[in-house]
């Protein structure tokens, strides 16, 4: 069915609150959508603080104002110093903790319900927080796999120890609670040892992050089997009393979860729509009587769903 609008104008369902708890009580399954602004409410911001922290020499250096803007400057950078920047950009993002607990709260408010998570973030901080990392498909990959940059075959590697050893010899220290930290006095290094930069094991050819965004990106065993369980899951589910939950889901790449999820409630005949978000939480008419919008920082509004 093609909806009629499609340009988002941001309203607030009366007693929203109070209608999505009961949708949560009631709902046989719960089917989280997740999208970037869920960790940036976690406190996974890419600008200020957390930038200035890890990344002031590379911004001085570069003069890119945020780290995913980095990423596309280190492209064009030798191996080493792309590899310093970019193991840095991993660890913090994939291997650290974020500083508020907006995930384990959205774990504990579905815990003891059948459910699914349809996810486009890639730092992994859905199984870090409780969830089943059978429960759990990651569409456009993982900050913690390298595939090869042709690629030559479809595979992934997993990339933390490497990670961490290119973090230590830039010049880091690592917690006992796993945070990255500048020892007193210490001048980090802006590059990594040459033999700590990866290569396909297969053909030689540099490795790349297992990020979607071209062509080559691998769709390996275990993105297959994620998938597979998804779509399972929502034919076993078809005909229930389910809730599509998303959450904090913006327009970069609506027809993943946000199209999807639409299409699946107006087809569906039990069936509800929760779309929270922050200054954006929007359904179309055609849904409209089955859906539930909340406007609010996602952490906020787990606060009060509590």
């Amino acid at each position: 069915m093609m909806f009629r609008r499609r340009i988002p104008a941001s309203s607030d369902t009366p007693d929203g609150i109070n209608k999505l708890k009961r949708a949560l009580e009631e709902a046989d399954a719960v089917i989280i959508g997740a999208g970037a602004g869920l960790s940036t409410s976690a406190g996974f911001v890419y600008t200020g603080e957390r930038l200035e922290e890890y990344f002031s020499d590379f911004v001085g250096k570069h003069h890119f104002e945020d780290m995913y803007s980095g990423g596309f400057y280190a492209m064009q950078w030798p191996a080493e110093e792309l590899w310093a920047y970019w193991s840095r950009y991993i660890y913090i993002n994939r291997y650290m903790d974020p500083s508020k607990p907006v995930y384990k709260e959205l774990f504990e408010l579905v815990k003891d319900k059948d459910y699914f998570v349809l996810t486009t973030n890639v730092d992994h901080c859905f199984q870090r927080a409780g969830f089943d990392k059978h429960r759990l498909f990651y569409t456009q990959g993982d900050y913690g796999l390298w595939q090869c940059s042709k690629p030559c075959h479809q595979a992934t590697y997993d990339n933390e120890e490497t990670v961490r050893r290119m973090v230590l010899a830039q010049g880091f220290s690592i917690g006992e609670d796993g945070a990255l930290t500048v020892p007193e006095g210490a001048t980090l290094k802006m590059t990594v040892p040459t033999e700590l930069v990866p290569r396909c094991p297969v053909c030689g050819e540099p490795m790349s992050m297992n990020l979607r965004a071209d062509d080559t990106f691998v769709e390996d065993e275990g993105w297959h089997a994620a998938s597979q369980r998804y779509s399972d899951f929502l034919r076993r589910h078809k005909n229930m009393k389910v809730l599509f939950l998303e959450t904090a889901v913006g327009w970069n790449t609506p027809g993943i979860v946000k199209f999807a999820f639409w299409q699946m409630t107006n087809e569906w005949p039990d069936a509800t729509y929760a779309c929270l978000n922050y200054n954006e939480a929007y359904a179309p008419d055609e849904i409209k009587e089955k859906s539930i919008c909340i406007n609010g920082d996602i952490g906020n509004i787990l606060d009060k769903l509590k």
